[in-house]
């Protein structure tokens, strides 16, 4: 599932990411725990290339903590700190402020050294849609400055905002990239609900995500479904879709189902997964 747009917002939040990375010193990139290459936007890595930047795990309740923990050695292998976060339910915020002193430790230094006390630091804010960054900013901000929503698209406008952690933020929309040419990709940002439901067919997500779960999460998935090795193994993966569809007692309305399984991922019916696994090839 290759998928292609440019909202005019998107193009122009775009820009105006790019023009205002000079006035911060840091940046705070929030991905999904669960797509931590998937959900990160190439168009935004390209443009803060030269920044420091800290990557945020948020979602990690849903993630599969292994693969989290596996995440986090990679990105630092790759020169890159990231903090795993349940910005939902308050946990791991901690870790935000400390990190970011780290990471700029001199810069701080050297602004002390001259004389400047209390520095104060100021972050950008990235990330796609429905990564959880307005409810991150408004989580530090201790008040709903930020509009939320478990769905894309929600922030529309760039906003500067005062911290509970002595840090200026710069809020930023959600940005999606222009293209996505890989199928895969594709597949996993629409499971996890960052594209719009309308945008993509129901059956071929959920083919893809019982693909992906037979290799990866065979236990979770026979547990939640009532499945056998037989049922699996012995059927193509459009076949299982079509044999759950007479399961749940939908008879021939697979798009039904197909919104069930997606559904049920979402909402941890087969536990916490994570779509991403470190050191997986992805086509060009």
């Amino acid at each position: 599932m290759a998928l292609q747009w440019y909202p005019g917002h998107m193009n122009k939040a775009k820009n105006q990411v790019q023009d205002r990375l000079k006035l911060v010193d840091i940046v705070l990139e929030i991905v999904d725990a669960r797509l931590p290459f998937s959900s990160r936007n190439p168009v935004l890595e390209q443009i803060i290339d030269q920044k420091k930047h800290i990557i945020i795990l948020n979602k990690s309740d849903l993630a599969d903590p292994k693969v989290t923990k596996d995440w986090k050695i990679n990105f630092q292998q790759e020169g890159t700190n990231s903090i795993e976060l349940d910005a939902k339910h308050n946990k791991g915020l901690g870790q935000i402020k400390s990190l970011i002193r780290s990471e700029l430790s001199d810069k701080i230094e050297r602004y002390e050294s001259n004389g400047v006390k209390n520095y104060q630091i100021k972050a950008m804010c990235i990330g796609i849609p429905n990564v959880g960054k307005s409810t991150i900013l408004n989580r530090l901000v201790g008040k709903n400055v930020a509009v939320t929503g478990n769905k894309p698209g929600v922030t529309k406008n760039q906003n500067w905002l005062k911290t509970n952690i002595g840090i200026d933020l710069l809020d930023t929309p959600g940005i999606l990239w222009p293209k996505i040419d890989d199928p895969k990709v594709g597949m996993k940002l629409a499971l996890s609900g960052a594209i719009k439901d309308k945008i993509y067919a129901p059956d071929d997500v959920a083919i893809y995500a019982l693909n992906f779960l037979e290799t990866h999460y065979m236990d979770q998935l026979q547990e939640a479904y009532g499945l056998t090795n037989t049922d699996i193994f012995n059927h193509t993966t459009p076949e299982l879709l079509m044999n759950l569809t007479n399961k749940f007692g939908y008879k021939d309305d697979y798009d039904r189902a197909s919104r069930r399984i997606i559904d049920d991922v979402r909402k941890l019916k087969l536990g916490r997964l994570t779509f991403d696994i470190p050191g997986e090839f992805y086509e060009e």
